[in-house]
């Protein structure tokens, strides 16, 4: 998702091979497993990135997984995937106040972002985040990558995609100084589709790095969680994805059935997608946990 007449062709120096990327893995708990898969699409670069983590805080199993949507370029994006959870898991309260401790890494990997910027041309990305701690799945979003739960069999999102079009986007951005107008969709300053992101330095004051946060108890209804770029979900509703993946046990095949569909369906942007299945009472004695 990106700027109004940007150049598609940026000149980044990642290296992005025009097969989709794919893989997966199982924590070592055996609670929980994960598959991603993403591609340029119809893109002619690729803008999107994605991050499985999975670590160890205090002697408790933590799952970190992102999808991050760049725009003006790859910088950001990439900016954000490696950095954003090294700042989080690293900051004090994060075992014992996490949401505190995610809105200020957020905050701050976006001041860290732009102070990296050496007057480079402006550049923006999305952030779509889900923290396995325990129990508690929290799931953090800046922009219009999104999160969607599979809870009794039934879709739920669980962030908000930032549109400068909402009544309290358009508000706060207003209420700073800016403002929103029609330029092919809303746009923050005319230039801009998302509503908060990280960098882009020349929109600063209205497009913040803020999170909406939403906190999720992982248990015995909670089947799964999908997490993916605009690709996706402008082709795909919320109840399509689930549907989908439903029936399929490997979390990287059911990403890359998704991307398949977003890919027959027309999608013209970068497709990243990652899934992760929750193992608690779904038999995880007989799950392979060799690889």
């Amino acid at each position: 998702m990106g700027y109004l007449n940007s150049v598609f062709q940026s000149g980044s120096s990642q290296v992005y091979a025009d097969a989709p990327v794919t893989g997966g893995g199982l924590s070592q708990n055996g609670k929980f497993s994960y598959g991603y898969a993403s591609s340029p699409g119809k893109r002619s670069s690729m803008e999107d990135f994605y991050e499985t983590r999975i670590d160890g805080v205090d002697g408790e199993i933590i799952g970190l997984f992102g999808v991050f949507d760049g725009h003006g370029g790859a910088r950001a994006a990439e900016y954000v995937k490696q950095n954003l959870f090294s700042n989080l898991i690293s900051h004090p309260k994060f075992m014992s106040d996490t949401k505190s401790a995610i809105a200020d890494a957020y905050n701050h990997t976006d001041s860290e972002f732009l102070k990296s910027e050496n007057n480079q041309k402006d550049a923006g990305s999305t952030a779509s985040t889900a923290i396995l701690v325990g129990d508690r799945l929290l799931v953090a979003n800046v922009g219009d990558s999104r999160a969607v739960i599979c809870r009794g069999g039934e879709a739920f999102a669980v962030s908000r995609d930032h549109k400068p079009d909402q009544s309290d986007e358009r508000k706060r951005i207003e209420n700073a100084g800016g403002f929103v107008m029609w330029a092919g969709t809303w746009r923050v300053g005319g230039v801009l589709a998302v509503s908060r992101a990280f960098g882009d330095r020349l929109l600063k004051q209205y497009v913040v790095a803020d999170p909406d946060i939403q906190e999720e108890k992982v248990d015995d209804s909670l089947e799964f969680l999908i997490l993916a770029s605009d690709g996706l979900w402008d082709v795909v509703t919320n109840e399509e994805a689930v549907a989908m993946v439903k029936p399929i046990e490997e979390p990287e095949d059911a990403a890359k059935r998704l991307m398949q569909e977003a890919n027959q369906r027309g999608s013209g942007d970068n497709i990243t997608i990652v899934v992760v299945r929750f193992l608690e009472n779904q038999g995880t004695s007989s799950v392979d946990v060799s690889g």
